[in-house]
């Protein structure tokens, strides 16, 4: 069987072509007197191919009959169009009817708002809107691996289920069976399936730092899940991260490279998806393009934390949130940094010890340790990261100060034991990145299906 052409391809094409065959969903079908005309989308571009259905097909009885979401199979010749709006249209010699529609299809030539469309997350890709938001996820997650693989290095799938809480904030989702088997300390709880508490990762860093060990160079890309009760615009209860780990890298290395991969990502969506940046420019946030292009034309402007705390109290700025040194900064005061004061995006480093985990490297002054932010405009924070506590004996000692026990963390104290070496990471929320190039506001619009507190639903 021949492929048939993507419409995007048929829309880019630069002479008429002969006896071409396309197929997808009914958009709008509407008739004159001899023919109809049918606005045919399947999903590889924003805009519609036009179909033109003569009233002398056989099959012409059965395009009355069609309904917006039905698909069809077109047989025809690509001609310049005659009409405005569209460089071509498929005029139709044959015309196959896949699957029809009626009129209960919620997706109609109309306005939704994104509220409604979450409650048909199973049917919003077919809208402009999301059929947009998923090919630019698509192009961003394809950039990210050309991204690490260009620079050598290696793709690691570290565990969805593990043992481990990384960040110490106690936000995990503890996996259970419902097995007959008992637990012999407990007859009345179930026996652990992996013979230990074992939950949902939120972090994939802690075995990328034993495989940086053997491979230097090494990067995650996959879900992790907080069990964290926000319902926010920013917050999932299952997310995708990347985070890579750099064995013989510093913190000064790890700002670099992550400044790095956030102007590429940015560059390459500009390049790869203009037509969906457009829309959302015109629809979702007017100011998008001017973003993008101000983080992909000013360096990043670094600076400490306790600088940031200094101007930031130094500010005639009404803040919702208070500033002080030792508190983490909000939204607002990051947002102020790089849209108000450095007019350019900001990496922040070196925060007080003890709003940071247990993996940090401490630094010298025995105040603050290795770890940075990178501020974006109108996001705020898009990456977090650190250099890792390298020393055997400190990092046994923050383990202590976290009330960590040790004996679980065997095998991470071993990298200490066996060839130490300065290594150093972070992360970046895939969906955090997705919500900054395309302006889409809230987190559970640029997720296929979300998963939030009180809801996972499809």
């Amino acid at each position: 069987m021949t492929m048939p052409a993507t419409i995007k391809n048929v829309l880019q094409r630069t002479r008429p072509v002969a006896d071409l065959q396309v197929q997808g969903w009914v958009r709008t079908r509407r008739d004159s007197k001899d023919f109809s005309f049918i606005e045919l989308n399947d999903g590889s571009s924003l805009k519609n191919l036009q179909v033109i259905a003569k009233s002398t097909l056989p099959e012409y009885s059965e395009v009355l009959r069609l309904m917006t979401g039905a698909s069809i199979r077109v047989h025809g010749d690509l001609v310049a169009s005659q009409g405005k709006g569209q460089a071509w249209e498929l005029v139709a010699d044959r015309i196959e009817v896949i699957g029809q529609s009626d009129d209960s299809y919620p997706l109609q030539k109309k306005g939704h708002t994104p509220e409604f469309l979450r409650e048909i997350a199973h049917l919003r890709p077919r809208s402009n809107l999301f059929g947009a938001v998923f090919r630019v996820r698509s192009k961003l997650a394809f950039a990210i691996h050309r991204f690490f693989q260009e620079r050598g290095f290696v793709y690691v799938h570290t565990p969805v289920i593990t043992g481990s809480d990384c960040e110490g904030a106690g936000e995990l989702f503890r996996v259970s069976t419902t097995t007959s088997a008992k637990n012999p300390q407990n007859d009345d709880a179930p026996a652990e399936f992996f013979g230990r508490p074992t939950f949902l990762s939120v972090s994939g860093q802690l075995e990328a730092e034993a495989f940086a060990c053997a491979f230097s160079k090494v990067y995650t890309f996959g879900p992790t899940f907080r069990a964290e009760n926000s319902n926010t615009s920013r917050h999932a209860s299952e997310f995708w991260m990347i985070e890579p780990e750099m064995a013989f890298c510093d913190l000064a290395c790890n700002m670099d490279l992550a400044e790095e991969l956030v102007k590429y990502l940015v560059r390459r969506t500009r390049e790869e998806c203009a037509e969906d940046l457009e829309l959302f420019a015109r629809f979702v946030d007017k100011e998008l393009l001017t973003r993008l292009d101000f983080v992909l034309a000013r360096p990043f402007h670094r600076i400490t934390y306790s600088e940031a705390i200094e101007l930031l109290s130094a500010s005639a700025e009404n803040f919702s949130f208070p500033v002080k040194y030792g508190l983490n900064l909000q939204s607002e005061h990051e947002r102020w940094l790089t849209e108000k004061h450095f007019k350019s995006p900001v990496t922040i480093f070196n925060y007080p010890r003890e709003i940071k985990p247990f993996y940090m490297r401490a630094n010298d002054d025995g105040k603050t340790v290795a770890a940075m932010d990178l501020l974006v405009p109108g996001i705020g924070e898009i990456v977090g990261g650190s250099q890792r506590e390298e020393r055997l004996e400190v990092l046994r000692q923050n383990m202590r100060q976290h009330q960590m026990n040790e004996a679980e963390y065997k095998w991470y104290l071993d990298l200490r034991r066996y060839g130490t070496v300065p290594h150093s990471g972070f992360g970046l929320g895939f969906e955090r990145m997705l919500m900054f190039v395309t302006g889409v506001p809230n987190i559970r619009d640029v997720i296929p299906f979300a998963r939030t507190p009180g809801n996972a639903e499809f």
